[in-house]
């Protein structure tokens, strides 16, 4: 194995434990505050307070989820009365997802613990630290999907 192959694999494995090491961060916050959502719907809901009425194709793209596990994420916000889905008008075959106003209340009341999180590590990490590791990973995505 070459010396970019191993440290290409290093950096891949290092952005998996990152990702892994913020997930953890936000489960920690979301019970201690009792949310009683899990990561990933805290993830669909902040996709839909983006952005209303996407496609769960758009949504599971932006949340890295498949179609399967997102539609069973999406059943247990709606059971919670979160989100909602209503056919395309276009296209009756696909469903565009909707954040509730109870959803969007929801959501609006976990920002600021959501907020305090991004402060804490940015303060950490440091501001120019962030904006370079921001645009190497973007170079990265970039050369990734090129190959």
């Amino acid at each position: 194995m070459g010396k970019e192959s191993a440290a290409f694999r290093e950096l891949m494995l290092q952005v998996f434990r990152t990702r892994m090491a913020f997930r953890r961060l936000v489960q920690r916050a979301l019970r201690k505050v009792e949310a009683g959502i899990t990561f990933e719907m805290l993830q669909v809901l902040r996709c839909l307070g983006e952005e209303q009425g996407i496609t769960q194709q758009v949504l599971a793209e932006r949340i890295a989820k498949g179609k399967a596990a997102l539609s069973n994420l999406i059943a247990n916000l709606e059971k919670k009365k979160y989100v909602y889905r209503l056919e395309d008008a276009s296209d009756r075959r696909n469903k565009r997802v909707y954040l509730s106003e109870e959803g969007a209340l929801f959501y609006g009341q976990l920002r600021s613990s959501l907020d305090d999180i991004y402060a804490s590590a940015g303060i950490t990490v440091g501001m120019e630290k962030m904006k370079t590791l921001l645009a190497d990973l973007k170079l990265t995505r970039d050369a990734l999907e090129e190959i």
